[in-house]
C-alpha cells in the first residue's frame, strides 16, 4: 500500500489568520458603527479635543470599523506648521513638567482632569467604570456589589427581569461552550464566569 507523504517533523504550520491584535478588549457589546453586528473590541476617540473637566470620549469598534477609522485619522490635523515640528521631535510626549496643585494664595481647589496625563486612559477607564457602577446601583438599589458585577459580567441592562437573565444566560452559553466552538476549549474560564453569575442572579430577590 502506498503511503501519501507525510509532513517532516520540523516543518512549520501553514501560516493561519491572527487573532490577537494590539488594542483588543474582549467585549459582549456590539460595534458602535450603524448597523454593525459585531463586537466592538477597539476603542477610537469620538473626539480631537480633550475636555478638562473630564475624561476623553471614546466609541468601541470592531475590528474592520477600527481599521476604516484608523486610515482616515489624521494626528496633525488643525496643528500649525510649528506645531507639527514641535511634535515630531524626540522628546514629544516626555515632558517632565511638575505643577503646584495648590499655588501660594488661591484657594483649596481640586485639581480638574487636565491636570494630569493619562496616556495609557487608566484613570479614564477606572472612572468611567465607576460611574457605571454607581448608575447601576442607583437604578437597582436592591442589588448587593457582587450581583451589580454579575449583571455587567452578563451585559445585562439594569430594568432586566427573570427573562431577559435566562435568554441572555442561553446567549452565552451557546456562544462559549465547547460543543457549539468544534470542541475548542479556550472558553470554558469564561463559560464558568457565565454560570457563576448565573446562578447568583437567579437567587436574587430582584430576579425572583
Amino acid at each position: 500500500m502506498i503511503r501519501p507523504p507525510q509532513a517532516p517533523r520540523n516543518a512549520l504550520p501553514s501560516p493561519t489568520r491572527p487573532t490577537r491584535f494590539h488594542g483588543r478588549v474582549p467585549r459582549e457589546e456590539r460595534c458602535a458603527a450603524p448597523g454593525c453586528r459585531e463586537a466592538g473590541e477597539f476603542r477610537a476617540p469620538i473626539a480631537a479635543t480633550r475636555s478638562p473637566d473630564g475624561p476623553p470620549q471614546y466609541r468601541w469598534l470592531c475590528l474592520d470599523h477600527v481599521r476604516a477609522f484608523n486610515s482616515g485619522y489624521n494626528y496633525f490635523e488643525g496643528m500649525s506648521a510649528d506645531q507639527i515640528m514641535a511634535a515630531q521631535t524626540p522628546t514629544a510626549g516626555w515632558e517632565t513638567e511638575s505643577r503646584t496643585f495648590r499655588p501660594a494664595g488661591s484657594a483649596d481647589l481640586p485639581p480638574r482632569w487636565a491636570d494630569f496625563k493619562d496616556p495609557i486612559d487608566a484613570l479614564g477607564a477606572r472612572f468611567r467604570q465607576r460611574m457605571d457602577e454607581a448608575r447601576r446601583q442607583a437604578a437597582n438599589p436592591g442589588l448587593s456589589r457582587e450581583e451589580h458585577a454579575a449583571m455587567q459580567l452578563l451585559a445585562l441592562p439594569a430594568d432586566a427581569d427573570r427573562a431577559a437573565l435566562r435568554r441572555r444566560y442561553s446567549e452565552l452559553v451557546r456562544k462559549y461552550h465547547p460543543d457549539r466552538n468544534g470542541g475548542d476549549r479556550s472558553h470554558e474560564a469564561r463559560l464558568g464566569a457565565v454560570v457563576a453569575a448565573y446562578q447568583l442572579l437567579r437567587k436574587a430577590k430582584a430576579f425572583a
